[in-house]
């Protein structure tokens, strides 16, 4: 049978085309044209997928996501986007949407979200059968306590009877007549320690033992010990309670839990002793049947490849497995939050505390933290554990590690950020390039000089841009191995001053340089650091740009050393930064430049300080400005010279080029190898 799934657009040439597309796929399409049809639609055939667009009149995409989460949070919902809807698809997938495609779809894209739908189910249901199988053993093992505490509960009443009984033996026939209904071993002694009367069930376990020593039919060597109950129970006229092994007929053991009632004659002068004694052989067989099922299933606990922990209702850890302690440590006595979530709180929508509520099993997607401090991603799945009341005492939390395809999703996510972010880029660079070239035609057409200036300059600029995005793509497409050389680092920060000084003669932006002049020598691959450091002085320049207070604005490029390491530092008295910005300046695709900026930039220039063994520092507040402070070894790291992580060569500094010249020998297809440095005297 057809998987069915649902397609919500309220564009019905995208839901012709599509659903064409789905059906040849395998499945049974179910269309809808607004959020409002899609929910009625929903109800009734209870898609495991739905497909929607995010942009709708009415009920939006993201509505539609949370009312279908909200009353199924199993089905799996993809979001379809245009490319100006990045912020709203982000925005879906926080709100538990499995993945999102982008307009036009391609059927590969549209096939590897419906793959990744299906694993998620797939994953749920081998957790529901796992959640299932640990029930059963539950079950299994709580009726097994059940009996053995019923067999408990027996011997207690057989106590209770053999005093009540007690009564019925001043008429030994019509006692033991009585007695012989009675499903233990059932004996009458007189002061003497002698049996005067038995059951039928003793006799037949026992032998006919009547007028025989007491102490007969008890396994061992010490008489007195052996028949110390009856003796007491005459002394004191109190009941007495032992657990013994007796001599069977057939000369095997059977261990017995022993009951003495006193038997008093109408004076209230103890006359015999009634002995009641319970085979405990079937109690120590579900002992030993219940040790067994246990061992199994802290084997089967331990062996779950996820990690599993039990908690009570103040949140507190029972019981984990063993995967969870190899990751997360023990744990046991400590607050879940605590342990593994490094909070101070229990989680809002906690499953476990829901599970608590209604007696149902949860589930929830979190990020949780080892005790090494890595991040996971797990799929948590709760199972209720209950008494024999039916009472919740204690919940089982299953948890399934999917970090992995959660960085494959974010991996796709990103890629799909970076084709629509690009796109946009290379749309206005080709707009900007076209004005400039206009401008240029219609000045050499004109023999207008200043606009063949003007168009000139707009082209320049335009490529330049162009030139710049094409090598951060490159770079964050495939990391290159470093090509370092001994460069004299007074030359090299020159060539890198002398490489923005154009950019800011027609700018009101000052720009100083503070040289140390005896910095010597570092080792270093000039041409990329050379373009980390080139944009983060763009940077600052547009910081300084984009501030509207009145002021005078400056850069300030200044190179020292401390110790063994080179410092670049670049300050500006821009606009500054605020806390989000500075802790995401350098993540991927994150740009405070809105549609102006790619967010490559910053974090391809940290890529390459921190491929060097160096690090930046930032320092900066809004209004205020902002210090980049960059720190480079003088001597790279052994790592950074051999490593190579695609399987190439390294490139030897003796494979060409002078100290303050990019070497052009040896390493071919370099995309920076375009960017020589210029000897300074």
């Amino acid at each position: 049978m057809a998987d069915k799934i649902m397609l919500v657009d309220d564009e019905e040439g995208i839901r012709k085309v599509l659903g064409i597309t789905l059906s040849d796929m395998g499945y049974n399409v179910f269309t809808a044209h607004n959020g409002e049809e899609a929910l009625k639609v929903f109800r009734q055939i209870r898609p495991p997928i739905v497909l929607t667009d995010i942009r709708m009149p009415g009920i939006d995409g993201v509505a539609l996501l949370d009312k279908i989460k909200k009353e199924s949070p199993d089905t799996e919902v993809i979001m379809i986007s245009g490319h100006g809807d990045m912020d709203l698809a982000i925005k879906s997938l926080q709100r538990e949407a499995t993945d999102f495609v982008t307009k036009p779809i391609n059927d590969d894209i549209l096939g590897i979200a419906l793959k990744r739908a299906h694993e998620r189910m797939s994953m749920r249901s081998r957790l529901r059968e796992y959640t299932e199988n640990l029930e059963k053993l539950v079950d299994e093992q709580s009726a097994r306590l059940i009996e053995a505490e019923r067999t408990t509960a027996a011997l207690q009443t057989v106590m209770g009877l053999s005093s009540a009984l007690g009564s019925l033996a001043g008429d030994l026939a019509g006692g033991i007549e009585y007695l012989n209904e009675m499903p233990c071993l059932v004996s009458i002694h007189n002061k003497n320690l002698k049996v005067v009367a038995a059951n039928e069930l003793y006799k037949s376990k026992l032998g006919d033992r009547i007028g025989k020593d007491s102490l007969g039919v008890f396994v061992g060597t010490d008489p007195d010990k052996q028949q110390d109950h009856i003796r007491m129970t005459f002394e004191t006229g109190q009941s007495q309670r032992i657990k013994e092994t007796l001599t069977g007929a057939d000369g095997g053991e059977i261990p017995v839990i022993v009951h003495t009632t006193p038997i008093r004659d109408r004076n209230g002068v103890v006359e015999l002793v009634l002995e009641m004694s319970v085979d405990a052989t079937e109690v120590r067989r579900l002992q030993d049947e219940l040790r067994t099922t246990q061992q199994r299933y802290q084997q089967l606990f331990d062996e779950v490849p996820c990690y599993i922990s039990v908690q009570d209702r103040d949140l507190r850890l029972i019981a984990t497995n063993r995967k969870f302690e190899e990751d997360f440590g023990r744990g046991v006595g400590g607050h879940c939050y605590e342990v593994y979530k490094h909070r101070e709180e229990p989680c809002r929508d906690c499953p476990v505390v829901k599970t608590f509520e209604d007696g149902q099993s949860h589930q929830a997607e979190m990020v949780v933290t080892s005790r090494e401090g890595r991040q996971h991603n797990v799929l948590i799945w709760t199972a209720p554990i209950q008494d024999a009341t039916g009472n919740v005492t204690q919940v089982m939390e299953m948890s399934t590690d999917i970090t992995q395809i959660r960085q494959l999703q974010d991996h796709l996510s990103s890629l799909g950020l970076l084709i629509g972010t690009l796109s946009h880029g290379i749309k206005g660079l080709l707009t900007g390039l076209d004005g400039g070239m206009y401008i240029l035609n219609s000045g050499i057409s004109k023999k207008n000089e200043k606009d063949i200036t003007e168009g000139w300059q707009t082209v320049k600029i335009m490529v330049d841009r162009v030139r710049s995005m094409v090598l951060n793509i490159l770079y964050y497409a495939k990391e290159r191995d470093l090509k370092w050389e001994h460069v004299d680092v007074l030359s090299f920060a020159d060539e890198v001053a002398s490489t923005v000084e154009p950019k800011l003669q027609d700018t009101e932006i000052g720009f100083v340089r503070d040289f140390d002049h005896s910095l010597g020598k570092f080792e270093v691959d000039a041409s990329v650091v050379r373009s980390a450091l080139i944009n983060i002085l763009e940077n600052a320049m547009d910081a300084c740009m984009q501030d509207k207070v009145a002021k005078e604005h400056q850069i300030i490029f200044r190179v020292g050393q401390d110790g063994d390491r080179i410092i670049f530092e670049i300050r500006d008295n821009g606009m500054g930064m605020d806390r989000e910005t500075r802790e995401n300046m350098f993540t991927l695709f994150f740009s405070s430049k809105g549609s102006k900026g790619t967010g490559l930039g910053l974090f391809i220039s940290n890529q390459i300080i921190e491929q060097h063994g160096g690090a930046i520092e930032v320092d900066s507040k809004p209004g205020e400005g902002a210090r980049f402070r960059i720190f480079m070894p003088k001597t790279l790291p052994e790592g950074a010279k051999t490593h190579n992580k695609r399987g190439g060569q390294a490139c030897d500094p003796s494979s060409g080029g002078s100290p303050v010249e990019m070497p052009q020998k040896g390493c071919q297809n370099d995309p920076y190898a375009a960017l020589p440095l210029r000897k300074v005297n």
